[in-house]
């Protein structure tokens, strides 16, 4: 039997599939979040189990996470994305103690117990200076794709200081700034700078390592190096971080169909 994890994030919606033995990634993929969240799920499920030549009574079990999880009409259950998004990473980076998932609505940091079980956790979803929406804001000013990001960023020689706190009047700051004659590589490192500390304020003394970068935002150079010094902490990025939360899910209803007791 086959195994789901459906994460129904706000920008994107992704789905990765095990195989029987809940050890490999039959399938994964990747679309943009819209309004009727289902359908685009049901899509992406049904697209992946195709190409596959898998049919859907082989698909034992399906869980749902994410903003939208209690909107997917298949899910067999639902499961939080702290939850979903800790197994994921341990499940490909097992001695993880901290975890920093940066998302384009929200930013989270995970602490872990060594049994890699969740001690706390704080979350940031009400400003977007701290999110992937920064950076989307940013590239939409520039007229660049979010991808070139970390290009223009490691031109930069003097990293503009970006002082609001709001991404409103961040946004008003950066096109001043523009007006001045600063370059954009210098905004942009600014802004990487500006968003990491805004994380990095999140974890207060506390980061235990080994500590890992995952979410979208994680898959925009120059973030990982922003973050490390922001946290004054080296850490890794998560192997497809846009991922980890489905992957998660997917180990999650591997364990429920065999049985295992799992959390919620």
């Amino acid at each position: 039997m086959i195994c789901a994890g459906i994460d129904a994030g706000s920008r994107t919606t992704k789905v990765v599939l095990l195989d029987g033995d809940g050890c490999d990634v039959v399938a994964a993929g990747v679309v943009d979040q819209g309004i009727e969240q289902d359908a685009l799920a049901e899509s992406l499920l049904d697209r992946l189990l195709r190409e596959r030549r898998i049919g859907r009574k082989q698909l034992g079990m399906v869980v749902a996470t994410g903003y939208g999880r209690k909107l997917i009409s298949s899910a067999d259950s639902t499961i939080t994305e702290i939850t979903c998004q800790a197994w994921g990473v341990r499940r490909a980076m097992p001695e993880v103690r901290t975890i920093i998932d940066i998302g384009g609505q929200d930013s989270k940091l995970l602490r872990l117990h060594p049994n890699g079980t969740v001690g706390d956790f704080v979350m940031n979803d009400r400003c977007a200076a701290g999110t992937g929406r920064f950076l989307e804001l940013l590239a939409t000013r520039l007229g660049v794709r979010l991808a070139r990001l970390g290009e223009l960023a490691g031109c930069s020689r003097d990293a503009a200081v970006i002082s609001s706190m709001c991404v409103v009047f961040a946004e008003t700051e950066i096109i001043g700034l523009l007006a001045s004659g600063v370059l954009p590589e210098d905004i942009v490192a600014g802004v990487q700078a500006s968003l990491a500390t805004r994380v990095a304020a999140m974890t207060g003394s506390n980061v235990t390592a080994p500590v890992v970068f995952t979410g979208g935002v994680a898959m925009v150079p120059g973030m990982e190096a922003a973050l490390s010094v922001a946290i004054g902490q080296t850490l890794s990025v998560a192997p497809q971080p846009q991922l980890t939360c489905a992957l998660g899910a997917a180990t999650l209803a591997w364990g429920r169909l065999n049985g295992q007791s799992t959390p919620t």
